[in-house]
C-alpha cells in the first residue's frame, strides 16, 4: 500500500472568488512543498482548467482527480470526483444544460479565467458560475453514480451552501452516502457534537482552497493506487485500505 496525503477540494482561477495565484503551476508547487500528493480540482460548476492542472502535475508525483463543486437546485454544494477527463466532461455537458445562463459580473463575483498549464490566460468564462444548477441532490447523486464517480457533500456544517444548515437534515437520497466533508474551522469531534446527524459517517476535512494559504492536506489514505474505487475502499477501511484525518489543532 502507498501513503497519500490528500486535498480533495481545490479551486483554480476559474472559480469565482479564487485568488489570481490559483494557477496550475503554483497549485502544484504548493502541494509539493506541503508533501501533498493527491489533489481533486473542483471548480464551481466548471471543469475547463482541470486538464491544465493535470499537465502541470506531470513528473511531480501528484495525482489529480478531475472534479467539480456542483451547486444543486437546493443551493447545496456537492463535490463530484472522477477518475478520468472523459467522465468529468460528460458531467459538464449535463450540468451545462441545467445552468440558468446568466452573465457573470466580474466586478461583483470576480473574474473566471481559463488558463493553460503554465497559467497563461486563454479566455474568460462569461457565464456566471456562482449559480445553482437545476439538478436536485437526487439527480446529482444519480448522475455521478451513473458516470462512475464519487459524490461527497461539501462543507456540510457551513452556513453558506452547507447541507445541514441549508436543509437541516440529511435527505434520504444521501442516506447511503458514507462520506461527508467538514470545513476547515471545525474538528470532527465538534462537528459530531453540533450535528448528531453525522454519527456513523466518515468525515473528511478540506481547505476549500481558493488561495494557496488555505491548503490543509489533513486527509491521509493508504491505497494501492489513486482511484475512485480505492478511495471508496479506504473510506470503509476494506481490503487493507484505510483513511484517517490528521487534524490541525482546532
Amino acid at each position: 500500500m502507498n501513503l497519500f496525503r490528500a486535498e480533495l477540494h481545490v479551486h483554480t482561477v476559474l472559480s469565482p472568488c479564487a485568488e489570481v495565484e490559483m494557477i496550475p503551476p503554483l497549485i502544484i508547487q504548493e502541494a509539493m512543498d506541503l508533501g501533498i500528493n493527491l489533489l481533486a480540482i473542483t471548480d464551481h460548476n466548471a471543469t475547463a482548467n482541470i486538464e491544465a492542472v493535470i499537465k502541470a502535475a506531470r513528473g511531480s508525483g501528484i495525482h489529480i482527480f478531475p472534479g467539480m463543486e456542483l451547486q444543486s437546485h437546493e443551493e447545496v454544494h456537492l463535490l463530484c470526483l472522477f477518475d478520468s477527463l472523459d467522465q468529468i466532461r460528460s458531467m459538464q455537458i449535463q450540468v451545462d444544460k441545467t445552468m440558468p445562463g446568466l452573465q457573470n459580473n466580474p466586478d461583483y463575483f470576480g473574474e473566471q479565467f481559463v488558463v493553460d498549464s503554465t497559467g497563461d490566460f486563454i479566455r474568460r468564462e462569461e457565464s456566471m458560475l456562482l449559480a445553482s444548477s437545476s439538478l436536485s441532490i437526487k439527480q446529482a447523486c444519480d448522475l455521478v453514480s451513473d458516470l462512475g464517480g464519487l459524490l461527497i457533500p461539501a462543507h456540510v456544517n457551513r452556513k453558506a451552501f452547507g447541507l445541514l444548515p441549508t436543509l437541516g437534515f440529511i435527505p434520504e437520497e444521501l442516506s447511503c452516502n458514507q462520506v461527508m466533508e467538514i470545513s476547515r474551522h471545525i474538528s470532527a469531534e465538534k462537528a459530531l457534537l453540533e450535528y448528531p446527524q453525522l454519527s456513523g459517517k466518515t468525515l473528511i476535512q478540506s481547505g476549500d482552497v481558493h488561495r494557496l494559504s488555505e491548503f490543509l492536506g489533513v486527509n491521509y489514505f493508504h491505497l494501492e493506487k489513486p482511484s475512485i474505487h480505492e478511495l471508496s475502499l479506504a473510506f470503509s477501511n476494506l481490503d487493507g485500505r484505510d483513511f484517517a484525518i490528521n487534524q490541525p489543532n482546532l
